[in-house]
């Protein structure tokens, strides 16, 4: 495969770490037996790839097409998705048939897969994707949203070793809704790229998560949100937590075209050390050229309150167990934006693991 990765020296990549991907990009996959049967949340439609290839007998299409894709990017990455993967196109008024979860194992190398989602109007869908295993994952998502349509989607980035690449490029028009929630709870390096158009009268774009850092692991997440027509609300709610020598990296920017007036956008980005040799970098943005708007923005970075800490000490609760608590607080709030109560208390299931790793 002929590489070419964007440079360090370049500002949107300025935090990332793509230096294993030469390597990832050579090696071969292991292979083997692969027990998925605790990743499922629902017993909807499903789709299993293992090393970028659909398991036809562990999966159940349901609504989902698994064959050529309508997708390409100019995106360093995402344009490397490409071949065959999976689509959901839904005509209008039209719910998909239960819970779509779609699980992507890696036993080593680098494997690729597009995937689309066109929803017409009126139309509903929610999308599980979980990520396992070790190697590099490298995902394209283009996704059409039409007029009052609905989707949410819910990412695992779960991998022991290796890198996730996780490329979105969204359009939604008038009052269509999009929520993409992603929770890096796995030991691999990660790199979330998102690019969300909203063209439509009262469109609205929700899309964050949390990220959890351990080790000398490195996450990397920058999402572009523009606001092309009026009415539209965005939504960039992004938590990210960092233990020993790890680091945890959030570009969050707002384009308010010209026309776009009536816009309401907001970007909240938090980060907690947990340890003091931690790093978390924030860099919320705004660009507006529209003057009737309601656009704000927040980057805190900080440790556990120590007065909490105490408080909780002081009537029995452990010191491990009283960090642990208050760090399930600070991430369950990104968590929250999870519409599906199944979907909600996996996600938090898996943090939990996380935060009993880390303690």
């Amino acid at each position: 495969m002929n590489l070419t990765l964007p440079s360090t020296r370049e500002e949107a990549w300025r935090w990332s770490d793509l230096s294993g991907l030469p390597a990832l990009a050579e090696a071969e996959p292991q292979g083997g037996v692969i027990d998925t049967s605790d990743l499922w949340i629902g017993d909807g439609p499903r789709l299993l790839f293992v090393d970028g290839r659909l398991d036809n007998a562990l999966s159940e299409p349901g609504d989902l097409i698994v064959g050529s894709v309508a997708a390409q990017s100019g995106h360093p990455l995402g344009r490397l998705a490409t071949g065959e993967g999976w689509t959901l196109d839904l005509a209008s008024n039209v719910a998909a048939s239960g819970l779509i979860e779609i699980v992507h194992v890696a036993t080593g190398g680098a494997n690729h897969v597009p995937g689309y989602i066109r929803l017409g109007e009126g139309a509903q869908a929610s999308i599980v994707e979980t990520f396992v295993g070790d190697g590099w994952t490298n995902r394209l998502t283009a996704i059409a949203i039409g007029p009052e349509a609905r989707l949410m989607r819910a990412i695992r980035l779960m991998q022991d070793t290796g890198f996730g690449s996780i490329r979105e490029e969204s359009e939604i028009l008038n009052g269509g809704s999009l929520v993409t929630t992603i929770l890096g709870a796995g030991a691999a390096g990660t790199r979330i790229d998102a690019e969300i158009l909203l063209a439509g009268h009262g469109a609205y774009a929700e899309f964050g998560g949390a990220l959890l850092a351990r080790g000398t692991q490195r996450h990397d997440a920058a999402v572009v949100v523009r606001h092309a027509a009026e009415g539209g609300t965005s939504r960039q709610i992004w938590r990210a937590v960092a233990d020993d020598r790890a680091t945890a990296s959030l570009a969050a920017r707002v384009e308010v075209a010209r026309g776009a007036q009536k816009t309401d956008g907001e970007q909240s980005l938090r980060g907690l050390l947990l340890k003091r040799a931690a790093t978390i970098n924030l860099k919320p943005e705004l660009e507006i050229f529209a003057d009737d708007v309601k656009c704000a923005h927040g980057a805190t970075v900080g440790e556990l309150d120590a007065r909490a800490l105490f408080y909780l000490e002081s009537r029995g609760v452990p010191p491990v167990e009283a960090k642990a608590l208050l760090t399930r607080a600070f991430v369950a709030d990104a968590l929250e934006r999870i519409g599906e109560e199944a979907v909600h208390d996996a996600f938090l299931r898996d943090a939990d693991t996380w935060l009993g790793a880390a303690a």
